[in-house]
């Protein structure tokens, strides 16, 4: 079913088709196809019917059209990240033995889950929190569900690698790179102390913007299967008219969603990643409030730089200086042409500048930037594709909440101060300060790092030093286990086609 809708959007290789058909084989008896209805709701269905992973999987591809193109992405956009719960005694066992009986029995009034996902589900309950009762959500994961992803993302990897080893297209893709990184994102959602990690952290970087407010979260009563945070008395911020109606300025609430998302992606390098509309709420003072928080997203100040100044430089129309800063990103191969490439970018910003200025997208155009990707060679920068997701559908948001919603007035002001802030005569100072401060610390062991640079400069002129990057092994290792496990698959389904023949 999942290969009959690709294959409406692309043409695929019948090495591939041929590998699917082998993969096919099961002793099951085939869920029935239901042609009455539309095809992304099939889509959709098929993957969720799949379990976890897929859910996953099919989530992290609609953000890719520079993978499976502009209309399948959307096709997987409607994709629903929901399951059936399991039940509230199990619930209750998973915290009792996560938290102790002390901690369980603080817990008061626990309901039935209010919502389930296939990582984890929800439930609203009491806490006696040092002698005050308090409203909590306590999330708890799904049982064995590490097991579970971990085993069937492993299968994934080495489908990826299978595909990129047959077509040597796919390699500039990083299809392995990309589900090692969905490994790597879903397993950090598995554990609950991190997210709740993420919770902290990412309240104390906006415990100062006005108008935004993250949960707190109760250590006490949380653990790598269960987190406790405040309860959020609101509503959803899907509710536009409710809002509307308790007079509340949708169109304001619009506009800070861009705000807040962008300036926490620039002035701290820290953002919440899945920012869609079952995930913001607005509380009764009228702040925006986010929840669920396993998916968060990190730029280094490098990063922060560049996308400020891609952004910013459509915002002025200058291509010139865009291009500059793929290039000295090192986004673009230094071998490609820097005019080319601009007029490249001319050719994606023009045609959105000639739109109404409510149609204007930035998240589309960070898309659109991936499908010149090809023409000159530029690698998956995996560090954005959460940034780039999550600004497609924070812009969503916004617009539902308001449709008029200017994307490019509302986010200069953030772009433009940040920009100052790094090219000001106080970041300056600041930069300095901090240069002067880290030579002064390794004055005292300049001449050992002299030795042993000398010591260096030796072993590199007789060829004994290797200066290969160690910064991915784990990725290394993975694609070495890979290439093993894909070779012997090779010898398996060689010593079966010569069986074939000798019996038959």
């Amino acid at each position: 079913e999942i290969l009959g809708i690709f294959s409406k959007f692309h043409k695929i290789p019948q090495s591939i088709k041929i590998l699917f058909y082998f993969l096919s084989f099961s002793i099951k008896k085939r869920n029935e196809v239901n042609y009455n209805i539309e095809e992304k709701e099939r889509l959709s269905n098929s993957l969720q019917s799949m379990g976890t992973t897929f859910i996953k999987l099919g989530q992290f591809l609609a953000t890719r059209p520079d993978i499976i193109g502009e209309d399948l992405s959307k096709q997987l956009e409607t994709l629903q990240d929901k399951l059936p719960p399991f039940s509230l005694s199990e619930a209750k066992n998973i915290i009792r033995k996560d938290l102790g009986d002390q901690m369980f029995n603080s817990i008061i009034n626990m309901s039935e889950p209010v919502a389930a996902a296939s990582i984890a589900q929800v439930h609203k309950a009491q806490i006696n929190d040092d002698g005050v009762i308090k409203d909590v959500a306590i999330k708890i994961l799904r049982p064995e569900i590490k097991k579970i992803f971990n085993e069937e993302i492993d299968a994934l990897m080495l489908f990826a690698y299978l595909i990129e080893s047959v077509i040597k297209k796919t390699k500039r893709l990083r299809l392995v790179e990309v589900t090692f990184l969905l490994k790597e994102i879903t397993n950090h959602e598995m554990d609950l102390r991190f997210e709740a990690a993420a919770a902290n952290e990412y309240a104390e970087n906006t415990k100062n913007d006005v108008g935004f407010k993250v949960p707190n979260i109760y250590w006490n009563f949380t653990s790598e299967n269960v987190m406790t945070l405040d309860w959020v008395e609101g509503n959803s911020i899907r509710e536009t008219d409710i809002l509307q109606k308790q007079n509340i300025d949708t169109k304001q609430i619009a506009k800070d969603i861009i705000q807040h998302f962008l300036r926490h992606a620039v002035r701290d390098g820290f953002f919440h990643a899945d920012m869609h509309e079952g995930n913001l709420f607005v509380d009764n003072e009228g702040n925006i409030v986010p929840v669920d928080f396993g998916i968060m997203g990190r730029l280094d100040k490098y990063n922060k730089k560049y996308l400020a100044e891609i952004l910013y430089g459509f915002i002025k129309r200058d291509y010139v200086k865009v291009a500059e800063v793929h290039f000295q990103a090192g986004l673009v191969p230094e071998t490609a042409s820097k005019e080319e490439f601009a007029q490249a970018l001319r050719s994606v910003g023009e045609p959105i500048f000639g739109q109404n200025i409510k149609d204007i997208s930035g998240g589309n155009l960070l898309s659109q930037l991936f499908e010149i990707t090809e023409k000159f060679n530029m690698a998956t920068q995996t560090q954005l594709l959460l940034l780039q997701k999550t600004m497609v559908v924070v812009e969503g948001v916004a617009r539902k909440l308001y449709p008029d919603t200017n994307i490019w007035n509302v986010s200069k002001p953030i772009l433009e101060n940040w920009l100052e802030s790094l090219k000001g005569p106080k970041a300056t100072i600041t930069s300095a300060i901090d240069t002067s401060g880290e030579i002064l610390k390794r004055i005292p062991d300049l001449p050992d790092f002299m030795d042993k640079a000398n010591h260096a400069l030796q072993l590199i002129a007789e060829g004994k030093l290797n200066l290969t990057n160690t910064s991915n092994n784990s990725l290394e290792i993975e694609k070495l286990r890979l290439k093993s496990f894909r070779n012997n698959i090779l010898i398996s389904i060689l010593g079966v086609v010569i069986l074939s023949f000798v019996v038959f």
